[in-house]
């Protein structure tokens, strides 16, 4: 099967395409690096010449801003104009469980990431949309955007992180399989507060920094209730819980 992975050097990206291809798959990985712009539309048409499968893994380079509205509506429309004139026959897409709810909870790159999904559904393409909790990796984004004065100000919402290499696993299986022309959500085994999760995350990283529970503290600039960010109904499950990712993750290895 022709594949091409947009994203494909990216974090979940590359896992994908060493799983296909080593299920004997014709697997193109496909960025900006490679010459492939989805922005631009630069490269796609080549790109995409004999694809019978595209993954879209891209990500926007910014969480925060309307900027990242932009980067989910302007990749959308270049590269689901690009697959029709293809011919391709499955659009397989990353998303984040409670999209539309954050949607509408005043956060850009959710807004974004809500327009996406609806253009891929009133694309006329065969599609599937994965909407995955946050990444263990995410983590560290997380603290990054809240951190004020070594203080980690977050919301007390329920998150139930998920371990990307799960995620990964289960796109490559959908994408040899047949479109759902639907969605399906993707989740870790342990629920926790966030604020809760990420205090045990920096004690473990021994980053200098407190948290502190506030119900009113943004995320991404979303003000979060507090299953926004869990799944609402059946969900897959996947096995790998906080301490067991954390063990096998580059931080544990590190020696500060």
């Amino acid at each position: 099967m022709n594949i091409v992975v947009i994203g494909g050097r990216g974090l979940v990206g590359r896992n994908i395409v060493d799983r296909l291809r080593a299920q004997g798959h014709d697997v193109t990985a496909a960025s900006r690096a490679t010459g492939v712009d989805v922005i631009t539309g630069t490269g796609l048409d080549q790109c995409l010449a004999d694809a019978e499968v595209v993954i879209d893994v891209s990500n926007s380079p910014t969480f925060d801003d309307l900027a990242a509205f932009e980067f989910f509506k302007t990749a959308a429309v270049n590269l689901l104009d690009a697959e029709a004139r293809a011919g391709v026959k499955h659009h397989l897409s990353l998303s984040i469980v409670g999209t539309h709810r954050l949607a509408a909870l005043g956060s850009d790159y959710l807004r974004g990431k809500a327009l996406q999904d609806r253009l891929i559904r009133e694309s006329g393409i065969p599609f599937t949309i994965v909407h995955a909790t946050q990444f263990y990796e995410f983590l560290v984004a997380i603290v990054t955007s809240a951190v004020r004065d070594q203080t980690v100000h977050l919301p007390p919402a329920y998150i139930q992180p998920v371990a990307s290499d799960e995620v990964a696993a289960l796109m490559a299986g959908l994408a040899v399989g047949a479109p759902l022309n639907g969605s399906i959500e993707v989740a870790g085994p342990e629920r926790d507060r966030m604020s809760q999760l990420i205090q045990r995350f920096v004690v473990d990283i021994e980053a200098p920094c407190d948290v502190v529970a506030n119900v009113q503290a943004p995320y991404f600039g979303a003000t979060l209730d507090e299953l926004t960010l869990v799944p609402h109904g059946d969900a897959r499950i996947g096995g790998v819980g906080f301490q067991a990712w954390w063990q096998q993750s580059e931080f544990a290895r590190v020696s500060w």
